[in-house]
């Protein structure tokens, strides 16, 4: 498979990395342009591009930018693609966005917005960039790390499904969009490791307007 990412950040690095590992090709972008990811590429072997070029590349798509940036995205070259949505909401960082602060819409179904015609999968936003990796894929009680992905395209959530199997984790199906909420930032599902028990659990007593307290998902070690 052909896989662009849109934002080489941590999070588009750590799965630029997983994939790359996997067998996958893999072409990475950022909105500075490709010659401030010369050092990723010598190290990785990825391709770099101008956004544009990412979108064109990949037969599946990360988007993994900051939600204010979402515009900035080349959506017309997606329409059609599978696009994995890895974005979460900071107001401090992206403004306040007065349909997520009212708790009228997702992340992702504010981003699917902004994209028509994209097969919007939203994955790989609750997971540590330090976590994503083959070592932490396993729990210590020897069992898969679950990862929560959820998206209203049959075909395309399990191709999803399929690629984080593949990178080690244990896929579950956290259902469409509009459920998405369940596993944004600082639900009981965010960034915590969990099996796939104990993650159906956190996803189940999400309440829509409380979370954790903030930062309280970050390691310490």
């Amino acid at each position: 498979m052909r896989l662009g990412i849109i934002g080489a950040g941590n999070i588009g690095q750590a799965v630029a990395r997983m994939a790359l590992g996997g067998g996958h090709d893999v072409m990475v972008s950022n909105s500075r342009g490709p010659d401030t990811l010369q050092a990723f590429v010598r190290d990785t072997g990825a391709l770099a591009g101008a956004p544009k070029q990412a979108a064109d590349f990949g037969d599946m798509v990360l988007v993994a930018v900051p939600l204010s940036q979402v515009g900035g995205i080349p959506a017309a070259r997606l329409a059609g693609k599978i696009v994995v949505d890895a974005n979460n909401y900071y107001p401090e960082r992206d403004g306040a966005i007065p349909d997520l602060d009212a708790h009228r819409t997702t992340t992702s179904e504010y981003v699917a917005a902004r994209l028509p015609g994209v097969r919007l999968v939203k994955a790989f936003n609750a997971i540590l960039a330090i976590d994503l990796n083959a070592r932490d894929a396993v729990l210590p009680s020897g069992v898969r790390r679950a990862l929560p992905f959820a998206g209203n395209d049959i075909q395309a959530k399990a191709a999803v499904g399929r690629l984080i199997d593949q990178f080690g984790f244990d896929a579950f199906d956290a259902g469409a969009l509009a459920d998405s909420w369940r596993f944004e930032r600082a639900k009981p599902a965010y960034c915590i490791p969990l099996d796939r028990r104990d993650l159906e659990q956190a996803l189940a007593t999400a309440d829509r307007t409380t979370g954790l307290p903030e930062g309280s998902w970050r390691r310490t070690t």
